[in-house]
């Protein structure tokens, strides 16, 4: 039951205390209750989210209050999504399929900061990490059979590594861009149709017309974006 004390911001309001008092375990805690396990790299997206939210000086509430745009669709995302509270669902949240360890957060008047890892930083880790990053390469990167002691090897180095990291200061961290950004276009809001073939319900701005009838992309046999481990690409549908 949603109480009148929780309406509104305050739905964010642990995560927005430690963000100002720069608990980075404890949103870590929070982010990996979305991704499952922690990692470097989702440590990165809490300490970015953090220091860019801190660098705004804004509260999220969910309501394209602020804007993120991620360059990633790797453990870094994760991060900032927890933190800075922009989502897909949200319509806060942008993608840009650059494959760069980066995002920007952006304010409503196009004021925004944009953190990238500094490659000198993101090179060091294997060096300082050396088993962390052997198992990885063997088991994740390679695919080759481990027992499963290994993979809880890792996973341990991985998560002592990950608390490790939080200590880094983040000018160390990222490279920081500060200054006015061009914005995304704002959420557009598309009723629904009924695709005439399957039934379901589609948004409008996915209907095509095909024959006389309004039918969905998969239905009308329409080339279909889709983002998968190796980023944006088009997925072809067999024609009708």
């Amino acid at each position: 039951m949603i109480t009148d004390k929780q309406e509104g911001n305050s739905l964010r309001e642990s995560i927005e205390t430690m963000i100002q008092d720069n608990n980075l375990q404890g949103l870590l805690y929070h982010a990996g209750a979305l991704h499952g396990h922690f990692c470097n790299y989702l440590a990165y997206g809490v300490i970015g989210g953090a220091a860019a939210i801190r660098d705004l000086e804004v509260r999220n509430t969910g309501m394209e209050e602020v804007i993120a745009i991620v360059e990633t669709n790797n453990c870094f995302t994760d991060g900032v999504q927890i933190v800075t509270g922009c989502s897909f669902g949200n319509n806060a949240l942008v993608y840009r399929d650059l494959g760069k360890t980066a995002f920007s957060l952006l304010k409503r008047d196009g004021a925004g900061v944009r953190y990238v890892l500094d490659p000198e930083f993101e090179d060091s880790r294997e060096k300082v990490y050396p088993e962390a990053y052997g198992l990885w390469n063997e088991l994740v990167v390679e695919k080759k059979n481990g027992s499963p002691e290994k993979y809880a090897r890792m996973m341990k180095l991985f998560h002592d590594m990950t608390l490790k990291d939080l200590d880094v200061p983040v000018e160390q961290m990222f490279q920081v861009r500060k200054g006015r950004f061009d914005l995304p276009v704002p959420s557009m809001m598309y009723p629904w149709v009924r695709c005439a073939r399957c039934g379901e319900n589609v948004m409008e701005s996915r209907i095509r017309r095909v024959r006389g009838e309004l039918m969905c992309l998969e239905c009308a046999g329409e080339p279909i974006s889709t983002m998968d481990s190796r980023g944006i690409g088009i997925h072809l549908q067999p024609p009708l």
